[in-house]
């Protein structure tokens, strides 16, 4: 068999997370490698043309005195979200939440930020090897913080957060306060060249039952008041003027948390007049390819074939017909075309101060 990854449910199956199990065993290979042929057990293939696929959040188990490499907790949930349209949202979230509160996987910033910085990035950068990276006044260019600048105390910084994160005797104040506390000390560690992880704020509301979804967006209001932000930060720094940081992260949750839920309900108003109105229009309604059509602001033809399981020639005849009659545009960059929902991508484009 060629080098294979067991990843997705299957993996989740093997460390015991959630209740969902597999109808076949989830392996990802490299793109041009060939899918093994099996009467049993089936088989499902997952392909990437990405080395950091192959290295990140790996895990290598001796099963029956066989290496074989399985993705570790925190990378098989982020590769769940990745194809949670394929999965299921569910599944998705009850390993999310699993993870997050189970004892064996507690919190673990420095694994699961590095493994979703990888996923993202699509490469294996990790943490700052290389010192000389310093925090500085946007407008000044005044070196205002400098951060842990070697890879030894960049990881002995993150394992200290992690405790804090785990461990309530060490701070036992409510949870949002805390994750003001925990948003500053891992934007003071700064362990990244690119990027401070915000996804930690989200993952911690999940964790403590203030989330249910992960989908609270903090960076918009951050990039909007992005002069307090860094002015906060420092002062907490320079001053130890801890409360007025504290108000200022409880006002983007506010803010964020009424924005995000307005967007929510506009998303689901827009998915009810597009069933009713391809219900009128089409004879292929159906709701699986509508609901498919708002997980993401485009879809393409090979999206439709993988998550539906339908041809080539139904998944564009399906999509074509629905940029005829003004629920999708099709747009070609270079030899593909993307189909962009409407209406979606008009809810996600307009700020939400400007509704």
């Amino acid at each position: 068999m060629p080098r294979a990854v067991i990843v997705l449910v299957s993996a989740l199956q093997f460390h015991r997370i959630g209740t969902h199990r597999a109808h076949s065993v989830n392996i990802l290979l490299r793109n041009n490698a060939v899918a093994p042929r099996t009467d049993y057990p089936p088989i499902e293939v997952f392909k990437s043309g990405i080395e950091a696929a192959f290295t990140e959040g790996i895990e290598i188990h001796r099963l029956n005195d066989i290496e074989v490499p399985v993705t570790d907790p925190a990378r098989t949930v982020v590769d769940c979200f990745k194809y949670r349209s394929r999965l299921g949202l569910d599944l998705c979230l009850e390993a999310l939440k699993e993870v997050l509160r189970s004892r064996e996987h507690l919190v673990k910033p420095a694994r699961t930020i590095l493994t979703i910085q990888a996923t993202l990035e699509q490469n294996e950068a990790g943490f700052r090897k290389l010192p000389g990276t310093t925090l500085k006044n946007e407008r000044t260019g005044e070196i205002v913080s400098t951060p842990p600048q070697n890879y030894q105390q960049i990881e002995s910084a993150m394992r200290d957060l992690e405790s804090f994160i785990n461990n309530p005797v060490l701070s036992p104040v409510d949870p949002l306060v805390k994750m003001a506390l925990i948003h500053h000390r891992f934007e003071s560690i700064h362990p990244f060249y690119d990027g401070t992880g915000r996804i930690l704020n989200v993952l911690y509301l999940v964790k403590e039952n203030l989330l249910a979804i992960p989908t609270l967006y903090l960076s918009r209001y951050i990039l909007q008041t992005k002069s307090d932000y860094y002015r906060l930060l420092q002062t907490v720094r320079t001053d130890e003027k801890w409360e007025e940081w504290i108000l200022y992260l409880l006002t983007a949750i506010e803010i964020t948390a009424r924005q995000t839920i307005d967007t929510i309900a506009r998303i689901g108003d827009a998915l009810q007049d597009y069933k009713h109105r391809i219900r009128k229009e089409h004879r292929f309604y159906s709701q699986d390819p509508i609901n498919n059509l708002f997980t993401h602001p485009y879809t393409k033809i090979e999206v439709i074939v993988q998550d539906l399981k339908v041809s080539r020639v139904t998944a564009t005849r399906y999509l074509d017909e629905l940029c005829a009659t003004g629920f999708l545009k099709k747009r070609k960059i270079g030899r593909t075309n993307y189909y962009l929902n409407l209406a979606l991508t008009e809810i996600l484009s307009i700020p939400p101060n400007a509704r």
